[in-house]
């Protein structure tokens, strides 16, 4: 970037760039200025599929098996708006990082008074800690499901991953990213083979991503599809991709940025449409199986996986349900644990060793998570990660309008600000995702006896 451009930028921040967040993997890939597409679009490729983790993490399946099998392939359109909202965002989130060096949390401390700056940070974390309770109880469930392990002691079991991420994050971050995209194609194999399984009705799930009315109208659709968007639109996301686009060292030029913006956001669009397979494959294996032969309450987990091989008919669906569901858990653990570092270091200017501020988060989420199962068992745990979903989604606003303000204000990204249709469509979004939001609380109160009715 040339040195008007950087004033230009730079007269947006009332600070200078202070230290990156996640300083010990801060551009440790290498981008050769010479290479190939190709060879970029490999060195590029990894940030896109740590955000797309938290797209189909234990959450999404609760939902998603829930609008499954509640509604058929009704709210298949909820996932692929989700899905193109995250795409929009993600690339704004990538973009932000890029062009100021600075994450999400680091422009809100600096653009923000500090109570403001406090209240986000506040928010954050309350929606980092629902993210990791589906986590936890997710990844419970899988080992209870493949190890026959007690659902209270596989929570407990989950606060040892931390050790997993240790040893991955020492030997570097391209064996991190090379973790996760091994996992998202165990998930994405598991699921292709439940769909051919399931064998849907082709016609039914194309008429499904044609977005309905009735998705508004009906309270109880609408928790679900609300569920949904906090599930795949996730919060705590934007923070992270914001950061992990700064682990590439390409060159500090306009052009340079230039290219770093285009080559992230196609990293990030074809890992979100892993997601959006996997997503829909759910809802589509629970509306094939269980909707279509009239089961239309089948929202616990482990139901799913009790029913899966008796009514396809397959020895190996249930098992290979249980190892993605496994696979999404440990993936998951990843996103949290960098996401809360990031969103600790951003805000608040404080730094952890990376096993205590994983341990942290997971101790928060493990104890609602022993208390809940203890009181209302496999029925309690799916209603819970429901609800975590509901409460990402709740805060998800409070991330996205900070974030379409700055890539919108030409002081703070210079030639780099979201050109005008972008913005407008940008904040259509984040409009909807409010409307969304009011509309869920006006119906809360009946919702809310509703959930743990039993």
């Amino acid at each position: 970037m040339d040195d008007g451009a950087r004033n230009s930028v730079a007269a947006g921040w009332r600070t200078e760039v202070g230290m990156p967040s996640l300083p010990e993997v801060y551009r440790t890939v290498h981008i050769a200025a010479n290479a190939s597409v190709w060879r970029k679009l490999f060195a590029f490729a990894g940030p896109g599929y740590l955000v797309a983790v938290g797209y189909m993490d234990p959450g999404n399946w609760a939902t998603d098996l829930a609008g499954g099998s509640a509604f058929g392939y009704t709210l298949l359109s909820v996932i692929l708006m989700s899905n193109l909202m995250a795409i929009l965002l993600q690339a704004l989130s990538a973009k932000l990082g890029i062009v100021t060096g600075r994450d999400l949390a680091q422009a809100c401390r600096d653009h923000y008074s500090r109570p403001v700056a406090l209240m986000l940070w506040f928010l954050c974390e309350i929606a980092i800690c629902a993210c990791d309770l589906a986590e936890v109880i997710g990844t419970a469930i899988a080992l209870q499901l493949l190890f026959g392990i007690p659902l209270i002691w596989g929570v407990v079991i989950t606060a040892a991953d931390v050790l997993l991420i240790l040893m991955l994050q020492q030997r570097g971050f391209r064996y991190l990213e090379a973790f996760v995209m091994a996992l998202i194609l165990i998930i994405a194999g598991c699921f292709l083979f439940e769909i051919l399984a399931s064998q849907p009705d082709v016609a039914a799930v194309l008429a499904g991503f044609v977005p309905s009315a009735e998705i508004v109208r009906n309270p109880e659709m609408l928790y679900i599809a609300i569920g949904i968007l906090g599930a795949t639109v996730m919060p705590h996301n934007l923070y992270l991709h914001s950061s992990i686009v700064q682990t590439r060292r390409f060159e500090e030029t306009a052009g340079g940025k230039r290219e770093a913006i285009k080559y992230a956001t196609i990293d990030s669009t074809i890992a979100l449409m892993f997601a959006l397979f996997i997503n829909a494959a759910i809802l589509i294996t629970a509306a094939a199986t269980f909707h279509v032969a009239g089961k239309t309450d089948v929202a616990e987990i482990q139901e799913a996986y009790r029913l899966l091989t008796p009514m396809l008919g397959v020895g190996l669906a249930s098992t290979l349900f249980a190892v993605a569901l496994l696979a999404s858990g440990q993936n998951s653990t990843i996103t949290a644990t960098l996401a809360g570092q990031i969103v600790m270091e951003g805000f608040l200017r404080v730094r952890l060793p990376a096993w205590l501020r994983r341990l942290v988060t997971r101790l928060i989420a493990i104890v609602p998570a022993i208390i809940v199962t203890a009181l209302y068992g496999e029925r309690g745990t799916a209603q819970l990660l429901i609800l975590s979903q509901v409460i990402l989604s709740m805060q998800l606003p409070f991330a996205v309008i900070p974030l379409v303000k700055f890539t919108s204000d030409p002081a703070k990204m210079g030639r780099f600000v979201n050109p005008r249709w972008i913005k407008w469509l940008a904040w259509s979004v984040a409009g909807l995702i409010v409307t969304l939001n009011v509309k869920l609380l006006a119906d809360w109160v009946g919702l809310t006896d509703l959930l743990f009715d039993h």
